[in-house]
């Protein structure tokens, strides 16, 4: 298994423990949470069960969605070995099923039971969660050899539900796993073991296309260059990615469209953009509806909010994150003529090598950990954020990343994305020495400027290299 070494470990230690365990694993669809337990569990599971996808509708069925639900709850025990009864009525109904399956099986050994998409579970006046609360605290947390995993893509249901739970299964769960997407450098790991010949500057931007999610990374094939993947994966007919980013919302929220408009409004500007300009631009009011909506997105990986570097706190700004959907948004929605090899065909125009550019400060974003270790400040408490001087002042300017450090220095971060070492010619220095200016200003006296350069390949030396303070080069983020 790529990576995970973590949470291997601890629902390893969980399993041997010798009491009743309740483990909570989210985090992005497509992320790689089932291949985790499936992997780590191999041939202990108990019983499983895997919760209905919304997406899918059987036109010529009559049952409501709470009766799809515990029939198909009812045919996951009959098919692990339960004698046939009659189909449960209601979920209180169906967990004493499952109670009663357990202990005519129970001879002392670990009993691990696996719900996969829990959320998908809960319909609509289901009474799934009263009774699902019923089942771990009048039975299952009672007896020291039951082991509860479940997971769920619907972030925002996993953490009001369970994790925030403020009813019956309040301060609950033993375990919560939030498994977050590949680094880069796992995803060079899975290349490797596919055979898939990629360099790391490919490597690099096959993440700004699928964001290192495991599930998006098994469409790779070997023997294909990069552009010709990227080809095969969204605009070949019938690319298995064409019709992912809808997919994606429905599967995991119950307004996919609302959310859609939103991502939308906040995906057309780079640095992201206030709540109030983002109700505006997706026509809605700025009330708790947006709030709760955003807090889901948030919640579920896609966006981030910040506050822009020398901003009041109050000035809050809502960012889109996930590198599938900024990619989707930008090249493949509501583009119908772009033929079977798009990607090929224009991988050197000035819109894919731009892209690139703002691609990459998303990629650095996600791996500051990375670049706090090569600058030497692993253990250093820090704040990112991004910094422009507002329209209509004097002067203005924009770094890509500021880097507030307790031990009193600032680095200004220059991000590119460079096909060979990045060179920095007299009119750049001059940029350079302006923005270290305007953001002296903004700084105590006490704090010190280090400008810092994450590019591809490097800093080619020549009279004006010593511009920079820091270089680190590709290699670092893959660290």
């Amino acid at each position: 298994m790529i990576g995970r070494k973590q949470e291997i470990t601890t629902l390893k230690k969980l399993y041997e423990s010798n009491k009743a365990q309740f483990v909570a694993v989210y985090g992005r669809r497509r992320v790689g949470k089932t291949f985790l337990i499936n992997e780590v569990f191999e041939g202990k599971i108990t019983f499983r069960h895997a919760g209905l996808s919304p997406i899918e509708s059987d036109v010529e069925s009559t049952d409501s969605p709470l009766r799809k639900q515990l029939k198909h709850f009812y045919n996951s025990l009959i098919l692990q070995g339960m004698k046939k009864s009659k189909c449960p009525e209601n979920w209180m109904d169906a967990f004493l099923m499952l109670e009663m399956f357990l202990q005519d099986m129970d001879d002392g050994s670990r009993q691990l039971i696996f719900i996969d998409e829990l959320p998908w579970l809960d319909t609509p006046k289901s009474g799934f969660i009263t009774a699902f609360e019923g089942f771990w605290n009048t039975w299952a947390c009672s007896r020291k050899n039951v082991m509860l995993v479940v997971c769920g893509s619907a972030t925002s249901w996993m953490t009001d539900k369970l994790i925030n739970n403020h009813g019956g299964l309040y301060n609950r769960l033993t375990c919560e796993i939030k498994l977050a997407p590949f680094s880069l450098g796992e995803c060079e790991q899975y290349f490797i073991s596919e055979n898939i010949k990629m360099s790391r500057y490919d490597i690099i931007q096959s993440y700004m296309i699928t964001g290192g999610i495991p599930y998006y990374l098994s469409y790779y094939q070997s023997g294909l260059s990069l552009a010709q993947n990227v080809d095969e994966l969204f605009f070949k007919k019938s690319a298995p990615l064409l019709n992912e980013f809808n997919r994606l919302f429905s599967a995991i929220f119950n307004n996919p469209e609302m959310m859609i408009s939103i991502i939308r409004a906040i995906g057309a500007k780079h640095y992201g953009c206030t709540r109030s300009e983002l109700a505006e631009a997706a026509g809605m009011t700025v009330g708790g509806t947006l709030t709760k909506a955003l807090s889901a997105l948030i919640a579920s990986d896609f966006i981030i909010k910040y506050v822009p570097f020398g901003y009041s706190k109050k000035e809050e700004y809502y960012k889109l994150t996930d590198s599938f959907c900024n990619f989707y948004l930008r090249f493949v929605e509501n583009k119908k003529e772009l033929g079977n090899e798009f990607w090929l065909s224009n991988i050197g125009s000035q819109n894919i090598v731009t892209w690139r550019g703002l691609a990459f400060e998303n990629i650095c974003f996600n791996h500051i950990k990375q670049i706090k270790k090569a600058l030497g400040i692993s253990g250093v408490s820090t704040n990112q954020s991004a910094w422009s001087k507002r329209k209509g002042e004097e002067n203005g300017t924009q770094i890509d990343m500021i880097i507030e450090r307790k031990d009193n220095i600032v680095n200004m971060c220059e991000m590119k994305f460079y096909g060979e070492e990045f060179s920095v010619d007299k009119n750049y220095d001059k940029v350079l020495r302006n923005r270290i200016s305007l953001l002296s200003e903004e700084l105590s006296p006490k704090m010190a400027i280090h400008s810092t350069l994450i590019t591809t390949y490097g800093l080619k030396y020549n009279e004006y290299s010593g511009a920079f303070t820091n270089v680190i080069d590709m290699d670092a983020l893959f660290d």
